[in-house]
């Protein structure tokens, strides 16, 4: 538990292709103060903040903005390692219409991050502390939060497709357990949705250099196989960290799902702070002569700074 809040040391510069535009896009992360939170700014000086009030799509990707209008899309994998890693604030100018695929996970950005380095700030860190269960569904599709003395994901997925079938993956989160057990798990699809994403605009800048591919008989078409043997629910834990980092603040509870996705992420962690008797805010706070610390609640109409 850390009772600072962080961002990097330095600049960091990631450049590749949007996988759902199929154009070169660059994001520049740069340090910024406390209580600034995760904002993307563009060259026109507009700014769209990394909060679940912002988002504007969850089709195949997390969006923030207008879809029609001013966005930037495909935020999950890199809010993901933000969570993963305890950042809470930077300034990241984007060029481009989305955050880079990179090799389909967070592995780049994990990278990326920890050569820069973590500086801690002198503000406190809040947290939001789940107190009561709360859950929505949607047809045999579920998630819930419920409390609990950490913080952990329980993701389940069920795929009618012998190479992924029923699988899931449930582990504590720290930054270590993400870096070894889930930062590298790639973002996966079919090869029977190819030609219908194509004629919609999406997945224009998909390869089997940043996704993985199965085909109709449940073959994994990547060369180089699959990184875990459930990489695919591994890969829906990691988007369900980054959808949730757009709490604005991180979480103390359990989050679990049953075939969720990105729709159903940012409904549940809607529905969690809508429900004001289902969490409170609280504050770390180093114990005198201790290393360790300790949660305190504060009476706090939001729970960060940057949150309206």
């Amino acid at each position: 538990m850390h009772d600072r809040q962080t961002t990097l040391k330095s600049r960091v510069t990631l450049s590749g292709i949007g996988v759902h535009s199929g154009q070169p896009v660059t994001v520049h992360c740069n340090p910024a103060d406390a209580d600034t939170g995760i904002v993307f700014h563009f060259s026109d000086g507009s700014e769209i903040r990394a909060l679940v009030s912002e988002i504007g799509a969850t089709d195949l990707c997390t969006v923030l903005g207008d879809p029609s209008a001013r966005h930037v899309g495909t935020v999950e994998h890199m809010m993901a390692a933000l969570f993963g890693l305890g950042i809470d604030n930077l300034a990241i100018e984007i060029e481009g219409p989305e955050v880079p695929i990179l090799d389909g996970s967070a592995a780049a950005f994990v990278d990326a991050f920890e050569q820069a380095g973590v500086d801690r700030l002198s503000a406190r860190r809040r947290y939001i502390r789940v107190i009561e269960p709360v859950r929505i569904e949607n047809g045999a599709s579920w998630a819930e939060f419920r409390p609990y003395d950490g913080t952990r994901f329980e993701v389940e997925i069920d795929f009618n497709n012998p190479a992924i079938g029923r699988q899931s993956f449930k582990s504590d989160i720290d930054a270590a357990v993400f870096c070894r057990d889930i930062a590298r798990a790639r973002t996966f699809g079919f090869m029977r949705d190819v030609e219908r994403l194509w004629a919609a605009g999406y997945a224009l800048g998909s390869s089997l250099e940043n996704s993985i591919v199965v085909g109709e008989d449940g073959d994994i078409i990547n060369m180089e196989g699959l990184r875990f043997p459930d990489e695919f629910a591994r890969h829906k834990t990691l988007d369900a960290m980054g959808d949730l980092a757009l709490a604005g603040a991180r979480f103390i509870g359990c989050f679990r799902s049953y075939r969720g996705g990105h729709k159903l992420n940012a409904a549940a962690l809607r529905h969690l702070l809508s429900n004001r008797n289902a969490f409170e805010i609280v504050e770390a706070t180093r114990r005198e002569r201790g290393r360790s610390a300790e949660l305190i609640a504060v009476n706090a109409p939001v729970y960060a700074p940057w949150v309206l």
